[in-house]
């Protein structure tokens, strides 16, 4: 196989579930710091790809260790007696693998978790056993965001923890009003007399020194805060060092500490993001926390973001010519391009929307995001994209490492990039009580607005009798009218003997569940027939409805029908089942009659019903079927080679599944 993708950086979760009571709300808190928020899909956060090592109970371990997928893998392990006491975890934490690729970083939850030996002996452990209460969340953010900078972005780590890998920040202030001043010189205070000193190296002009030199000094290596009062933008100094920030390519965060009026913002101190805290006579230590933990979160990002553009160039995705900028860009940046030779820039996703970017072909500058150039509006028009897309069980984390989030991610990032192409999506089933498929049709009315176009690109089919809910349905199609269209598929002549097609029939009896199977396998039918190609990804192996797991079904009637489709396995679910059964030539439990019959209450029942009238799901069929797959011929069908689809069913990286499904469709729609 052709050499893999490498993203700059991941992140490792290892705990005994013994200690989740501990070890949930931290991880809920790297979920939402260091990880793109699913309900804010277009916010320029962290996106950084998390994996998460459990066990379904206290007495086993995960099935394998953390391998090294990017350029650093950070092992976060959670110790306590739990990891110690326990012969199974003690041996499997302490040889979790450590190299410099692969370092580690201890959470000790208690005092028993300073004791480990192995991988862990000698290591600095994070001790969160003694985090207060207040403002728990925000030093816990300080802590692990600092070992995230240290170990992933600082060159020529030894161990230190001190000023060496600490995070340098420039304190930018106005000195003719005492809000600027007083609130630095807490940030700075607050510094030297706790254990952030190790965190960060606070920097201000020194006395006797030229003001210039010591601001392209210092500013060159810091990420500047600027402290914006009512003066702010008016001093001259502030300018110069905003502007300084800015030609050096630094992070920067604003702290919004205005009292009253600010007459005009300085346009350079834009494109930023920006923190606001409560004006009083002095800063509070929560926001001195907020202030910090934006600051080292805005460095990670931008270093991140710069370190993946990279990384995208190296692996041919964008452009070798293009500048790299860690910022959508700005016409500071556009007017130097005489100087260094520069026609076209790429920054981070989500892209700007079009009002804003329409400065840039003015300026003869192309700006563009990995995933999206605006020529490439109409290059998937005319591509009937089945989607087959569906949230999946929430594991324990002992085979499939990856969170039930990223699923969503994947649907959300693969939604807009095909909405905003031109492409015409097509799903089977209710998509009212999806939380990413209502992101989907949100989306949908944000590109109409943005393209002005007034086709509809969102094709829904609803099996009988899913469409009879009159009142709820009604008023969601009017909310979606404008860009939905939705195919209503009545119930199947066989089983319609009896039965009022105009009354709505609850799955609460083995005959009632066998006329919803039925009802779901001919609305697939036809959406699939709809499609010209699908796009599979997650999927429940069991709560469905129907004779089997709706996307099984999905895959099952797309390969029959000759259907190209797009097998996205990384994500786990039965997709990821059917991926290893392919690549594997195994069995997944999930693949089997038995397992479902086991994991489904009323299953069994329904199977026999379906059997007597020739329509059950025959299990052993089915995996013969898959066993058969031809890799080169899947492939070819949708224009990939035989790697890059092996890829694809493998890969748990979003922006490696976007790629290559895109290219994908770009050949399928061109040949």
């Amino acid at each position: 196989m052709a050499k893999r993708y490498k993203p700059p950086l991941t992140i490792n979760l290892i705990w005994n579930p013994s200690d989740i009571g501990l070890v949930g709300p931290i991880l809920n808190l790297m979920l939402k710091t260091f990880s793109r928020d699913q309900d804010k899909p277009f916010s320029r956060s962290l996106n950084i790809t998390m994996f998460y090592f459990s066990s379904s109970n206290g007495n086993e371990i995960p099935s394998d260790y953390p391998l090294p997928l990017a350029d650093k893998s950070i092992s976060f392990v959670f110790t306590s007696e739990h990891t110690l006491g326990n012969k199974k975890w003690k041996k499997y934490v302490e040889g979790v693998p450590s190299n410099q690729m692969q370092p580690i970083v201890p959470i000790a939850l208690s005092n028993y978790g300073l004791n480990h030996l192995g991988s862990l002996s000698g290591l600095n452990c994070i001790r969160a056993f003694e985090w207060p209460v207040n403002n728990r969340n925000l030093i816990a953010t300080v802590f692990l965001a600092h070992e995230i900078y240290r170990h992933g972005f600082t060159a020529g780590i030894s161990g230190d923890v001190g000023s060496d890998s600490s995070i340098k920040l420039f304190l930018s202030h106005s000195k003719s009003e005492s809000t600027g001043p007083l609130y630095s010189k807490k940030v700075k205070d607050f510094i030297d007399n706790t254990n952030m000193k190790h965190f960060f190296d606070a920097t201000e002009i020194a006395p006797g020194f030229l003001f210039y030199e010591e601001i392209e000094k210092h500013i060159k290596t810091s990420t500047l805060l600027a402290f914006g009062c009512d003066t702010y933008s008016s001093r001259y100094w502030c300018q110069r060092e905003i502007l300084s920030a800015k030609q050096n390519n630094r992070p920067v965060v604003a702290v919004d500490c205005r009292i009253g009026y600010e007459d005009r913002i300085f346009p350079a101190a834009s494109n930023i993001p920006c923190v606001h805290v409560a004006t009083s006579n002095e800063l509070s230590d929560t926001d001195v926390l907020r202030i910090l933990s934006f600051a080292i979160i805005e460095t990670i990002r931008f270093e991140f973001a710069l370190n993946s553009l990279k990384t995208y160039q190296q692996e041919n995705w964008i452009s070798g010519g293009c500048k790299l900028i860690a910022r959508p860009p700005e016409i500071r940046q556009f007017l130097k391009r005489n100087k260094t030779n520069f026609d076209s820039v790429c920054y981070p996703e989500p892209p700007i929307f079009s009002e804003e970017a329409d400065w840039h072909a003015m300026a003869g500058i192309e700006a563009y995001t990995p995933l999206w150039n605006i020529s490439q509006q109409d290059e998937l028009m005319g591509v009937n994209l089945g989607i087959s897309i569906s949230d999946i069980q929430s594991g324990d984390f002992s085979n499939i490492h990856t969170h039930p989030d990223q699923l969503i991610r994947l649907a959300q990032d693969f939604a807009r990039h095909t909405l905003a192409r031109s492409a015409t999506l097509i799903f089977g089933g209710d998509l009212r009580k999806n939380g990413f498929t209502e992101f989907i049709l949100e989306e949908a009315i944000i590109l109409k607005n943005r393209l002005r176009d007034q086709t509809v690109h969102i094709q829904n089919h609803l099996a009988w009798p899913l469409h009879l809910e009159k009142k709820e349905l009604t008023a969601w199609r009017a909310k979606y009218s404008q860009i939905m269209d939705t195919v209503e598929h009545p119930i199947p002549y066989e089983v319609s003997a009896g039965i009022s097609s105009d009354v709505f029939l609850p799955p609460t009896s083995t005959e009632n569940s066998y006329i919803w199977s039925r009802s779901l396998t001919e609305m697939r039918k036809n959406s699939i027939a709809a499609s010209s190609v699908r796009v599979c990804a997650g999927g429940k192996a069991q709560g469905y409805k129907g004779k089997m797991p709706g996307v099984l079904e999905e895959i099952m009637i797309a390969l029959k029908s000759k259907t190209p489709i797009l097998l996205l396995g990384g994500c786990g679910g039965i997709v990821g089942d059917v991926c290893q059964a392919i690549l594997e030539k195994n069995v997944p439990a999930s693949l089997t009659q038995d397992w479902q019959m086991s994991n489904n209450v009323g299953y069994s029942k329904l199977q026999k019903m379906a059997s007597v009238q020739g329509h059950a799901c025959d299990y052993e069929g089915l995996v013969s079927i898959i066993h058969s797959i031809d890799l080169s011929e899947l492939s070819a069908s949708v224009c990939l080679s035989k790697e890059e689809y092996q890829t694809l069913m493998v890969t748990p990286f979003v922006d490696e599944c976007l790629h290559i499904t895109l290219k994908g469709l770009r050949g399928l729609r061109h040949s």
